[in-house]
Order: structure tokens, then C-alpha cells, then sequence
């Protein structure tokens, strides 16, 4: 085991673009140097049009460049840099790498979205710790779709991704300001029917959520002035708490969501969208409450990238 060796990821999804700078602690476990995001929007527009936008290819390029450049100028021995949901369903997407190859010097990989759901959940075993006797649910929901994974211990039972993402409900449901109840009400119904349609069911012992619309509403649950990944680290969110937070967002204009203590002002146009979600997921799998991690799929992959032997170049 190397433990100067340190490895960058910039996961680039359809909301955000997620960077990390990682190394090996002494006993084994993963030590973050630097965790930093850009919300670049890669996917929005993209319901409409199937491709990506030429203004969201553009500050999504600069985004990857800046951390590529970063993880260079870190010294990371190696930089992996991967895409999910907007990238597996844009009709532009090699057009999209081959740029990011020729501006950043970088190779952009696709992953599927079982890949996807796999390293989230290597992710949250390596921050959470054991779990406890049981199944654990695992769920990662972004931009464009939402992940899970279901296991017990290490041990991956079943893996799937569907496409439910807070972009595309935000861009059906929630284009008045403020919303309406009823636009509220039909965003959770079409919700539930699309985890019905793929396959979420069961009642898990514990379930932990991951991804920027979870912590954002960790902290913004916690009146977080400045984002501490610490506290939000194993924190609960109660099915209380979501729904309190989704009635905030609906009474709230899209200005008054960007003062909200905790809130990204960049992510107070999809929160919404996204709590809608988690609370889907939450009567869907009969659970009370999720567990927080800050952990997500960029901690997943740099650690298997520094547990395996030097790639030879």
C-alpha cells in the first residue's frame, strides 16, 4: 500500500460537477485533501432537446478544466474523470468528451448506472462504518436520475438506476414562482409512479441517502452558515423534516429560497424537486427517517483507485 500516493476524480453529473483529491490514511481508510463541486447545470434543457446545450458545454468544459488543472498542479498521480445520467442519455455526448479532451487534456469515461450505484454504496460502507444487522438501502439522487443499491455488509444484493432526477421535475412541475400546491402535488404523484415502475419496494433497516440535494437539506435542516462535513456526516433526516422543508419551498420565491440558511443559492431552484423526491423514497421503502453521508461516488471510485496497485503507464 502506497499512502503518498494521491488520486483526483471529477465526477461530472447532470447538476454538478464533483471533485476530489484523495489519499490513503495509515490504517487503509480514505483521506480527503481537497472535496470541492461546481453547479454547472450539464443537464439542463436536456428533456427538451436530447442533446446538451452549447451554453451548459461550455461551463461545464471550463469546470472540468479548472479541476483537471487543480489535480495537476496537486501533484495526483493519477485523475480519473467520469459522467452518469446526462451523459448516458445526450445525442451530443462525443462531441462533448472530445471536447473536454481537447480542452482540459483529459479522457471523460460514461459509466452505467449500476457502476454508478456500486461506488455510491462502496462510498457510504467506507464512511459510515458497519451498519448493523439487516439490509441497507442506498440512495444517490441527482440531477437526472437516482441510484440505489440495496445490500447487507459489503455485500451488493440488488443495484438499479431510474431516470428521476430533479432537473426534469423541476423543469415539468415547477415553473411558476412561487409554485402551486397542486404543481406539488402532481410532481409526488409522477414521482411515486416512476419508483414504482423501477422496482423500489421493500422495508430496508436502514437507509442512507447521498448527493447534493441530502447534505444541502442536512444543512440546511442543521442553519448551516458554512457547510461543516462533520456534522452532516450520519445525520438523520426525518420524514418531519422533509416535509417541513418542502412546504418552506413552496410558500418561498425562488429569491427568497436563495437566502435560505444552508442552501446553496445555485441548487434553491431544484431543492424543491429534490425533496419531493426523498420524500417518495421515503413511503415507498416504509422508513421514518434516512441517514446522511456526506460520502458520494467520487470517494467510492478514488478509493479503489488507491487500493489497487499502481497503474503502470
Amino acid at each position: 500500500m502506497d499512502e503518498a500516493r494521491t488520486v483526483a476524480v471529477i465526477d461530472v453529473g447532470s447538476n454538478s460537477i464533483k471533485y476530489i483529491l484523495g489519499g490513503l490514511n495509515t490504517d487503509g481508510t480514505l483521506k480527503t485533501i481537497a472535496d470541492e463541486n461546481d453547479i454547472a447545470r450539464l443537464g439542463e434543457g436536456l428533456r427538451e432537446t436530447g442533446v446538451i446545450s452549447p451554453e451548459a458545454m461550455e461551463r461545464n468544459i471550463a469546470a472540468i478544466s479548472v479541476f483537471a488543472n487543480k489535480a495537476r498542479d496537486a501533484g495526483a498521480d493519477e485523475i480519473r474523470c467520469v459522467g452518469t445520467m446526462a451523459l448516458r442519455n445526450a445525442g451530443n455526448t462525443a462531441d462533448f468528451i472530445r471536447r473536454v479532451k481537447d480542452t482540459a487534456d483529459i479522457t471523460l469515461s460514461v459509466i452505467p448506472g449500476e457502476e454508478e450505484a456500486r461506488l455510491s454504496y462502496m462510498a457510504v460502507l467506507s464512511g459510515l462504518g458497519a451498519v448493523g444487522d439487516g439490509g441497507v438501502a442506498v440512495f444517490d439522487t441527482g440531477g437526472g436520475s437516482t441510484e440505489f443499491v440495496f445490500g447487507e455488509g459489503d455485500e451488493i444484493k440488488k443495484r438499479f438506476s431510474i431516470d428521476l432526477g430533479a432537473i426534469r421535475i423541476t423543469e415539468k412541475h415547477f415553473t411558476s414562482d412561487p409554485v402551486t400546491p397542486e404543481s406539488v402535488e402532481n410532481a409526488l404523484a409522477e414521482i411515486m409512479d416512476d419508483l414504482a415502475d423501477g422496482g423500489l419496494e421493500g422495508s430496508p433497516s436502514k437507509l442512507v441517502g447521498i448527493g447534493g440535494t441530502v447534505t444541502s437539506m442536512g444543512a440546511v435542516k442543521h442553519k448551516m452558515e458554512k457547510y461543516d462535513p462533520d456534522i452532516i456526516q450520519g445525520s438523520k433526516l426525518t420524514r418531519a423534516d422533509v416535509e417541513a422543508q418542502i412546504a418552506d419551498y413552496s410558500a418561498k420565491t425562488l429569491e427568497e429560497r436563495k437566502a435560505v440558511t444552508g442552501l446553496q443559492p445555485r441548487r434553491a431552484d431544484v431543492i424543491l424537486a429534490g425533496a419531493c423526491i426523498l420524500k417518495a423514497i421515503l413511503t415507498r421503502l416504509n422508513a421514518d427517517e434516512l441517514t446522511v453521508s456526506d460520502r458520494g461516488l467520487r470517494h467510492g471510485m478514488a478509493y479503489e483507485l488507491l487500493s489497487k496497485p499502481r497503474a503502470r503507464v
